[in-house]
């Protein structure tokens, strides 16, 4: 029987009033992080936010999120990064990627995020009044530093596969970075203007892509803005990977990370086949 990966998003960036389901405490956070990989999530993924407010990168918030989740439940948690904008976010590679050097020095990290291009987060539904959408900006010396700190650590970096070219992109870097294999999160979406809407036509796209230019190496539906039931059952014939909870969920969703994780385990044993463990994740990586 083929076991399939199933990662937990818990929150992103959203803030309530975006997303107003989202753990945003560290207490929150760890609890819905263990909830989600006792009903079957074999990795967690998560932003820190220290008591609600914006999110922080401080690395001992994170470390206190990984600790606390990993203290129940053996299960990989990762952090995101900081973007670029107008916003102010930092500027430095190094600066950038702190918080992932000073986790993964401490063997808190199985898994770092290395986006391999740049995105405008542009609104399906924009008008001409709008406000101009912002801009994830990912430098290729952000991404080669960011590949630099996985190599030095040997950990596996994830790649969100903001548009096609970005496998292209990812595959190329990974290869010259001599990092250890990546993981590729495709990124559906149907609020954002970015990637393909969850559709067969797209998952079909890129899959040809990745077998083009990685080969073997990991992947998952997933998105923000996004409903992926409608691919659940394409992807799990195609023997891909599932990614849920309410940093991917449409904005504004009503469901919990627990249920969107309960969810996608029924989905997964209606096809015929059964939610990875964390050791069956590991297994997989091991020689990658």
């Amino acid at each position: 029987m083929h076991k399939f990966w199933i990662e937990a998003a818990l929150n992103g960036p959203w803030s309530r009033a975006l997303q107003p389901g989202i753990p945003d405490t560290v207490d929150a956070i760890i609890a819905e992080g263990i909830a989600c990989a006792e009903a079957g999530a074999a990795i967690i993924h998560t932003h820190a936010y220290d008591g609600g407010g914006p999110q922080t990168f401080d690395w001992q918030v994170y470390a206190r999120i990984i600790e606390g989740i990993r203290a129940r439940v053996d299960v990989p948690v990762y952090p995101s990064i900081p973007g670029l904008d107008t916003r102010g976010n930092v500027a430095d590679p190094t600066a950038r990627f702190a918080h992932i050097e000073a986790l993964a020095e401490r063997g808190l990290l199985e898994f770092a995020v290395v986006d391999p291009g740049s995105v405008n987060f542009t609104l399906t539904a924009t008008t001409a009044q709008a406000k101009p959408a912002e801009t994830y900006l990912n430098p290729e010396t952000h991404i080669r530093h960011g590949l630099g700190v996985v190599a030095r650590h040997g950990i596996h970096p994830a790649f969100a596969i903001y548009e096609p070219g970005f496998i292209r992109a990812g595959a190329a870097l990974a290869r010259a970075s001599g990092v250890r294999t990546p993981i590729y999160r495709f990124m559906f979406s149907q609020q954002f203007a970015f990637c393909f809407p969850p559709k067969p036509y797209g998952l079909a796209a890129l899959v040809t892509l990745m077998e083009e230019e990685a080969a073997g190496a990991p992947w998952m539906v997933s998105g923000l803005g996004v409903d992926i039931t409608p691919l659940i059952g394409d992807a799990i014939a195609r023997r891909s990977h599932i990614r849920v909870g309410l940093e991917d969920a449409l904005l504004g969703a009503t469901a919990t990370n627990l249920r969107l994780v309960e969810d996608a385990v029924r989905m997964v044993r209606a096809q015929g086949g059964e939610p990875a463990t964390t050791a069956e994740v590991r297994r997989g990586l091991a020689n990658g």
